[in-house]
């Protein structure tokens, strides 16, 4: 066994080390996957109001923001009795859409692509033989692939590789990396046009809310955001650009890349169990949540709850299902905490057993190995993502998600099954950018037609003051749930469970590997020192470490001195 490590991980999120044994074949047979620092946002939200919550837990992520303020916010609504005014409920979708579509577009261009496409070797590409290319994929003909090729020999001539460095292009002597120039330097401009797109959305974010990231007019009761005709027209506009671009791009990218990257099809499964708690409100939340039935809620989403088994069987999520084992994370105890009784009471003890063991020679990992807890549904490891969003929706016969699925298996000629992969995980992803960004044209349009009627309505006051509520939700990463418990105005208690929590877990209490560890298990390792299937693999999923974790103040030696209780910590 020979031990392979890459620490950190970067193009992520947050801290995050992999470490895995790998077997004289070049596979790997075991996996520690290790987040490394302390959130505790759970304290920070403890008696203040539900709306100061919505606007602190933002803060754990600057990547998507949006969700938690919208997460805590429908906590707050359960807790308050509340059902948002339907013109709040379209714009609240507007405001996650544009965060979902600045997270994929920065996902797969900017975070992941760099695992399949080397830039300086399109500097080779025949630029008649590019715009050939892009027609033969469908994808978009208006970029001038000349003038890109020109910076890049700018880069190569001078030595500076700018956003560039520090990849692994020479991975497996070089080996790894199978586009030819012509897709090199077409994927290449697409990852440079993916960098103003961003841009854009979260330009729509900032409209919408004030400032991006971590906006300000999401609010428990709906939105503080009021219309008027010139947003609505730049609303418009700035919808109209991503979307055509977005149109011509990401499908057809992925699809390109499944051409050169087949093999990436049979490893990377994972635990093969998906929850998806569905997003974006849909024409029926009112009748749904006004009668308080938010099962029915979350299936009626434009993208639907499932939790999906090993068959690929969907049900119905439940919420006492919900677990999360401690015994393998830097916290006190060893229980199993059942919803809402969780806790965020930390304690590091090290990474190896071994007294001066280090990453050159490597002890036997500590039992306890990470700040990620280990979440579980039904007492079992789940994956959450857009994967998981898109299967449940498939699973449903979605109307518009099943045929795009359908479409991309016989492009590509694999099974579903098949999509259960590193590389399924990086194509299925872009069918939910293709959908969002029409889902914000329609939103749109919706919106201009409520203001015209002039009744329109975007907050509706608290009828409670006392009560408890957990906000179902999804972040661009998946499943995020926020729950707490409000007395007289006041948190009594929060508990979170972020996407990245699930899928970034440690071994459970019956020693089972958590989604991300059993995806790397069997994947093949060429370089025991540049590993590109594992990293690979790990982007799949898209990390959001600081997200996922629990922050220290070491040098003050601040800590928080809790207990574990219903909806969190006293």
């Amino acid at each position: 066994m020979t031990r392979s490590i890459i620490d950190p991980i970067t193009r992520i999120e947050g801290h995050l080390r992999v470490e895995m044994e790998v077997n004289a074949q070049g596979i790997v047979e075991d996996a520690w996957v290790s987040g490394g620092c302390y959130r505790g946002m759970e304290h920070v939200v403890e008696h203040r109001t539900p709306e100061d919550a919505a606007q602190i837990v933002q803060r754990i992520c600057g990547v998507c923001p949006v969700s938690h303020a919208h997460a805590s916010s429908i906590a707050a609504e359960k807790s308050y009795g509340i059902v948002i005014p339907n013109e709040a409920r379209i714009i609240r979708n507007l405001l996650e859409g544009a965060q979902f579509l600045h997270s994929h577009i920065l996902w797969l261009y900017n975070l992941a692509a760099l695992d399949y496409v080397n830039p300086i070797a399109g500097l080779g590409a025949d630029i008649d033989g590019v715009y050939e290319l892009a027609r033969k994929l469908g994808t978009s003909t208006n970029s001038d692939f000349a003038a890109v090729a020109a910076r890049l020999t700018k880069f190569a001539q001078n030595g500076q590789l700018s956003i560039f460095s520090g990849n692994w292009f020479d991975a497996d002597e070089g080996t790894a990396f199978k586009l030819p120039a012509e897709a090199n330097l077409l994927l290449t401009t697409h990852y440079l046009e993916a960098l103003q797109m961003q841009s854009k959305a979260s330009e729509i974010s900032g409209l919408l809310g004030g400032k991006m990231p971590h906006v300000m007019t999401l609010i428990p009761g709906g939105t503080s955001f009021v219309p008027t005709q010139q947003k609505l027209d730049d609303l418009k506009m700035l919808i109209k650009e991503i979307k055509e671009w977005v149109d011509g791009t990401v499908i057809q990218d992925s699809l390109a890349l499944a051409q050169f990257y087949g093999d990436a099809t049979k490893f990377g499964k994972g635990c093969g169990r998906y929850i998806a708690w569905g997003v974006f409100e849909g024409p029926n939340y009112a009748k749904n949540a006004g009668a308080g039935d938010y099962v029915a809620q979350m299936a009626d989403r434009y993208l639907p709850s499932g939790v999906i088994n090993e068959k690929l069987v969907l049900s119905e999520p439940d919420e006492k299902m919900i677990t999360e084992y401690v015994g393998h994370s830097w916290y006190k105890g060893e229980a199993t905490y059942q919803s809402p009784y969780f806790t965020t009471d930390g304690d590091f003890t090290g990474y190896y057993k071994e007294e001066g063991a280090n990453d050159k020679n490597p002890g036997t990992i500590m039992e306890r190995y990470s700040w990620v807890k280990a979440p579980m549904y039904d007492g079992k490891p789940m994956e959450a993502g857009a994967f998981s969003r898109i299967l449940a929706a498939y699973l449903r016969g979605h109307k518009t998600i099943k045929p795009m699925v359908e479409s991309m298996l016989a492009a590509t000629g694999l099974k579903l099954t098949d999509l259960q992969s590193t590389l399924g995980r990086v194509a299925v992803r872009q069918i939910e950018t293709v959908y969002i960004a029409e889902l914000m044209d329609q939103w749109c349009d919706e919106l201009i037609e409520a203001v015209k009627g002039g009744e329109a309505k975007y907050f509706e006051a608290p009828k409670l003051d006392t009560g408890a509520g957990t906000g179902f939700w999804e972040a661009p990463r998946g499943a995020l749930y926020h729950s707490e418990k409000v007395s007289g105005g006041k948190i009594d208690g929060y508990q979170i469970i972020i996407p990245s929590t699930w899928n970034l877990a440690p071994r459970n209490e019956k020693g089972e590997n958590g989604p991300l560890e059993q995806a790397l298990i069997g994947t093949p390792v060429g370089t025991i020192e540049k590993p590109i299937n594992a990293l690979r693999t790990v982007h799949s999923f898209d990390p959001c470490t600081a997200c996922a974790v629990h922050v220290s103040q070491p040098s003050t030696g601040k800590h928080f001195e809790t207990v574990t209780s219903p909806w969190g910590v006293k």
